[in-house]
């Protein structure tokens, strides 16, 4: 466990595991160079949540990357969260550019270079795999919940990242070749992603009633851009929650309250019905 700018950095069990495999089948150098590789796309993903004003509390490092601890407060917004997330592949991007331009100018050990490379490669495109917590899953969802209610983008966006972890396990335990086996390496990966989206899953009610508790956030940024304010129609008799459930991630909310005659009884600003909710 290490703390960097404040932010405490842990090893995942998962990375636990790769590493005595390593050090059992004699690939120190390998892990080193796997550890420097998700640290450095990490550091990426805290300077860019650090330059959107989000405060980041502690960062768990896996072998394709890691998953990060937030406290945004509202400031978030989905642009925010897509520039965040692809600030990790794009580290291994340049890292993949410095190999390359040493390996141009000569640098006696080309197989290193080309094994950093090729790990370099690997981990971007995994994390860009649009399932969550990877970073493609967040771009995702994030790039989801800018046409569609919040709450719906974190439903289906956890379903299909629950489906999909389930394909990664499946394509881990098909027959490796003509020798047979299973890609241990993906399986545990696989299990892993299952694990945990069920229990993102299982976690969404909370997740969402933080997304309420953060509303004054957009409130302040619509009075002091001024931008429209989206309405929301719905009958009397419609259940609060529901209601709550059609608002959208970076837009404010006017609900205008009909009769069972089409009328329009009352237009009601947001923050009423989320006092409402928390009873306030």
């Amino acid at each position: 466990m290490i703390r960097i700018v404040g932010i405490q950095f842990s090893l995942h069990p998962l990375f636990v595991i790769v590493m005595l495999l390593s050090v059992l089948t004699g690939q120190f150098l390998e892990l080193l160079t796997l550890f420097t590789i998700v640290l450095i796309h990490e550091l990426g993903h805290v300077c860019a949540a650090l330059l959107s004003g989000v405060t980041v509390k502690s960062v768990q490092l896996l072998p394709f990357g890691g998953v990060a601890v937030i406290e945004d407060h509202g400031k978030l917004t989905a642009y925010r969260e897509i520039g965040i997330a692809l600030a990790g592949p794009l580290q291994n991007g340049l890292m993949i550019l410095s190999a390359y331009v040493l390996q141009s100018a000569g640098y006696e050990n080309n197989a290193f270079l080309s094994y950093f490379m090729g790990a370099n490669m690997i981990i971007a495109l995994f994390n860009l795999l649009p399932i969550l917590p990877l970073d493609g899953g967040k771009v995702f969802q994030a790039a989801v919940s800018l046409l569609v209610p919040y709450y719906s983008a974190l439903l289906w966006c956890g379903r299909i990242s629950v489906v999909a972890s389930v394909l990664v396990v499946i394509y881990a335990l098909l027959p490796l070749g003509t020798t047979g086996g299973v890609r241990l390496n993906v399986l545990m990966i696989g299990v892993f992603l299952i694990y945990s989206n069920i229990t993102d899953h299982r976690n969404l009610p909370y997740r969402f009633v933080a997304f309420l508790m953060n509303r004054g956030a957009v409130y302040e940024r619509y009075m002091r851009t001024g931008t429209f304010a989206r309405p929301i129609v719905a009958l009397s008799a419609k259940p609060l929650d529901d209601i709550l459930r059609l608002f959208k991630r970076n837009q404010y909310h006017f609900i205008y309250v009909l009769n069972n005659e089409g009328n329009v009884m009352a237009v009601v600003p947001e923050q009423r019905l989320v006092s409402s909710y928390f009873g306030i």
